[in-house]
């Protein structure tokens, strides 16, 4: 991992994807270090003035924003289970790692946090240029965000033990191998270490 990491805290923002009591029951196998290593390190962006972002994927009822017919594994998965419907406990961000009043959450209808939402324009609007990014899962959301995010040029910090994903070998492998060509990959402790310097 990372020796040293610095952080602009003027320019930067954490942002906590898919926190969602459906998503963790699905993915975390110990979700208590999990949310509790991400509690911490949003309580410390939080005391270091940097703005915590929230994202979800929700649906409507009925999944009307997922095409039957689209052999998307994924996508069926979540259509077929039942799950991350609004206005359920199941895609509600888990109460340990919730977001203040007046933090946005940014709702999404597909893996990535730039795909259809607004983010960028939040994050335009806070002259932010680097991600801290916290996230289930890694195969997931974090994917999809790191390669998005590079290609619009922000840098960026993957926390790795503030990610998770159902398979471990997947999780090893985006953290260790690729994830390295576009991000810094850090731990906890060290973004923490970062922001209070």
């Amino acid at each position: 991992m990372s020796e040293s990491i610095k952080i602009n805290k003027n320019r930067s923002a954490l942002l906590i994807m898919d926190f969602e009591n459906d998503i963790i029951a699905r993915f975390v196998k110990n979700p208590a270090e999990l949310l509790d290593r991400t509690a911490n390190l949003i309580k410390g962006a939080r005391e270091a003035g940097v703005p915590v972002i929230y994202l979800v994927v929700r649906f409507r009822a009925g999944y009307p924003e997922i095409n039957p017919d689209l052999n998307i594994r994924v996508l069926k998965g979540i259509r077929a289970s039942g799950i991350l419907l609004e206005g359920t406990t199941g895609s509600e961000i888990a109460a340990q790692v919730a977001p203040l009043p007046g933090e946005p959450v940014v709702v999404k209808k597909r893996s990535g946090a730039f795909s259809n939402t607004e983010l960028a324009t939040l994050l335009k609007a806070r002259d932010v240029n680097c991600l801290i990014l916290a996230g289930i899962a890694t195969s997931g959301v974090v994917l999809s965000t790191v390669r998005w995010a590079a290609d619009a040029d922000y840098e960026q910090i993957v926390v790795e033990d503030c990610c998770a994903d159902g398979d471990e070998e997947v999780h090893r492998v985006l953290t260790g191998k690729v994830f390295p060509t576009h991000a810094t990959v850090a731990q906890a402790q060290e973004v923490l270490a970062a922001l209070q310097g």
